[in-house]
């Protein structure tokens, strides 16, 4: 069951990068390859002494940190899996999971490759949702950048998405 909310509905967070590849190649590197981009040692519940994350496969997996002494941080669940197209995840690194916010990122095919568009809900359900947000504004901003030079590197794969 999840806290009851304690602010007003707050607008989502909205970051939005393009990537020189496919669709589908961009959702795989956002989910299957999270670790080789994600800033752990800035955004990341063990910091520094951060090993590693992965997300699962599909509807139900979850979103694990593991810190250097082999302990797990349960960061959220896919709700979403799409791909090529959209992600869900509920969202709570390091805070209970009844406070988690809710986050979609979604993969439209552009002329250059893919815009990725990421929307951070459910600022109400945190007793804190209101300076929480605040920080998450400016805080996805390094996160996509991370993202970005990695889907766009050169061996990330098609820099056109395929032709119908």
């Amino acid at each position: 069951m999840r806290a009851e909310p304690a602010t007003a509905q707050l607008p989502p967070v909205v970051r939005t990068v393009e990537v020189s590849c496919a669709p589908e190649r961009a959702f795989e590197l956002f989910t299957r390859a999270i670790g080789e981009w994600w800033p752990l040692p800035t955004h990341s519940v063990y910091g520094e002494a951060s090993t590693s994350v992965r997300m699962g496969d599909g509807v139900g997996a979850e979103i694990v940190e593991t810190g250097a002494g082999g302990e797990e941080s349960r960061w959220g669940t896919i709700t979403a899996w799409e791909p090529g197209r959209e992600l869900g995840f509920t969202w709570h690194p390091g805070t209970d999971p009844e406070e988690s916010t809710d986050v979609t990122v979604r993969f439209v095919a552009t002329v250059r490759g893919t815009q990725v568009e990421l929307a951070h809900r459910g600022w109400e359900r945190r007793r804190d949702g209101a300076t929480i947000r605040a920080g998450y504004e400016q805080g996805w901003v390094p996160v996509l950048d991370r993202f970005a030079i990695r889907a766009s590197a050169p061996d990330a794969g098609s820099a056109r998405p395929p032709t119908a």
